[in-house]
């Protein structure tokens, strides 16, 4: 699939945070976050902002292997007391962060733990994470989510690409569970036209592309609400969303695809 450009992705970093930064000010910090329930509010916040000073070490020092993600390799890892100071540490972050993407330019190599090995990766990863951190926040907040579409799609790419790796699968338990014998999925964005997946699993792999085609199970809903349904942060059972065909190849699909078990380990 193509991407979108190596710019877009660095202002998605900072347009999405400054969005991340106007749905949490003024929510209550200490609530409890519905889809990463080990966090509030806050703490999701802090995430986010920890994840984009992480990975700009990384940019910077053009790193070759994994940094710990810890404040004794990180500066200025723990923001100040209070959400001013919250907010301010945030849109500090992605600034930073989106400036060191720009100066490495996409095709600097250096470690991450996923093809492509260089900074485009991280600025298309920082991307899709902030958009998907701020869809929490707002689910949160009870306040409104409707990402950019390009964005929303260039997510679900992303999470396709990531879920189907040969690599990935290969050690994963959980991802070999999804090859299959030619079973297919389809999902189908009723508000953006084109934006249609077909996911199918192979005895020997998983395939995904950008096409409408008849399968086994489809899932049609706004673009926003399959980003949603994917990532895991809106219930299948939702009656926004149609399901046509078998129901259980989506369920066996969204059980076997996240990033770990738990909130903490689900994201960067």
């Amino acid at each position: 699939m193509s991407l979108l450009d190596h710019e877009r992705y660095c202002a998605a970093i900072t347009d999405e945070t400054a969005l991340l930064r106007d749905t949490v000010r003024g929510a209550d910090l200490t609530r409890t976050v519905p889809t990463c329930p080990d966090w509030t509010i806050g703490r999701l916040a802090v995430h986010v902002g920890q994840a984009h000073r992480w990975v700009e070490a990384m940019v910077r020092d053009r790193a070759a292997e994994e940094l710990p993600d810890d404040a004794e390799h990180i500066a200025d890892y723990e923001p100040a007391a209070g959400a001013d100071a919250l907010d301010a540490w945030l849109a500090d972050g992605a600034d930073k962060l989106a400036g060191a993407l720009r100066t490495a330019g996409a095709e600097q190599p250096m470690w991450s733990w996923a093809r492509p090995q260089n900074a485009g990766f991280w600025a298309r990863r920082m991307a899709m994470e902030t958009v998907v951190h701020r869809a929490d926040a707002a689910i949160a907040a009870e306040r409104p989510y409707d990402p950019a579409p390009e964005l929303a799609a260039d997510a679900l790419d992303e999470w396709f690409e990531l879920a189907t790796d040969p690599d990935a699968v290969a050690e994963d338990p959980r991802a070999r569970e999804l090859l299959g014998s030619g079973q297919t999925l389809h999902l189908h964005a009723t508000d953006v036209p084109g934006a249609e997946w077909l996911i199918v699993r192979d005895p020997d792999r998983l395939r995904w592309s950008r096409t409408h085609a008849k399968a086994d199970m489809a899932l049609r809903a706004t673009l926003t609400d399959l980003l949603l349904v994917l990532q895991r942060r809106l219930s299948p059972d939702s009656p926004r969303l149609e399901i046509i065909g078998e129901r259980a190849l989506l369920d066996h699909w969204l059980a076997r695809t996240a990033f770990g078990a738990s909130a903490e380990d689900e994201t960067v």
